[in-house]
């Protein structure tokens, strides 16, 4: 059967059907996912903070994301893989960054790649899909410029701001996007720039009105609990409490000397043991 095709995608929203997507960074997370019945995983950049301990997402490198996206498409079959450059593997120069989406593609065996940013990374966006990516946008809170936001802030709020955002969303449209991303804006725009495309709108932060959701996986299986989930983040499990607990009961029975018994050890022939014995 193969791998959704992303025009799939856009049926579904004519037919009103909603859809979620999941990060997922390594070969288990992305087996189980797609088990569930996933339609989409995307390897985000979200890696950094999650996954490899640092405070942004801006220190993650493209060999950082190809690494990854090799992992999740060995254990999947199915669902859409969207892989996503990270920072300044496509502000700098167009050419490094179709060599960079390319890479996505041809070593890390990504279907599509995730650009954030608006009408500026337009033309990069049609260069790509003329060449044969496929792209998914990505507006509202943009991780990789935090910091020019001063923070995780709701953007959009204003006038101004809106119809920009609007615009943006219809110039990727027409540059050959075949979703995009609204992440942390206000959930009646969000409806606005999904009535007003033909194609998915995936939220993040921006209310029920999208055609998709997506969250990131350790924030909605609970993994960090002395980690404050941002309000768009919903819990569905608290797996870092029963890992720790888990651990801990390890920890006890082998200091204690429960584990292991019989029942986890090897055997040997009792000729095999009384001729060792013999021999010294």
């Amino acid at each position: 059967m193969g791998r959704l095709s992303i025009h799939k995608l856009k049926e579904w929203k004519a037919q009103g059907r909603r859809f979620a997507m999941i990060t997922a960074y390594d070969y288990p997370t992305a087996r189980l996912v797609e088990q569930a019945g996933i339609p989409i995983i995307l390897v985000g950049d979200s890696l950094g903070s999650v996954v490899l301990g640092y405070d942004s997402t801006v220190p993650v490198t493209m060999d950082d994301i190809v690494y990854h996206t090799r992992a999740v498409v060995r254990a999947t079959e199915k669902a859409i893989v969207v892989a996503d450059m990270p920072f300044m593997s496509y502000q700098a120069d167009p050419n490094e960054a179709m060599r960079n989406a390319g890479r996505l593609l041809k070593e890390g065996g990504a279907t599509a790649v995730k650009l954030e940013g608006g009408s500026h990374i337009v033309p990069l966006v049609r260069r790509m899909v003329e060449a044969g990516i496929p792209v998914m946008g990505h507006l509202g809170l943009t991780p990789q410029s935090v910091n020019q936001f001063g923070g995780h802030k709701v953007q959009g709020k204003t006038p101004a701001a809106a119809a920009k955002l609007i615009a943006d969303a219809r110039a990727l449209e027409d540059a050959g996007a075949f979703a995009v991303v609204l992440e942390t804006i206000p959930a009646p725009l969000a409806r606005m720039v999904t009535e007003r495309l033909a194609i998915p709108t995936i939220g993040i932060g921006a209310g029920p009105h999208c055609d998709a959701q997506v969250q990131v996986l350790h924030d909605m299986l609970g993994i960090y609990d002395d980690r404050r989930p941002l309000k768009h983040a919903k819990r569905y499990a608290v797996l870092g409490a029963a890992i720790r607990d888990a651990v801990r009961a390890y920890i006890e029975e082998v200091e204690g000397g429960a584990f292991p018994t019989a029942e986890h050890s090897f055997e040997m022939d009792e000729a095999t043991l009384a001729e060792l014995a013999q021999a010294g």
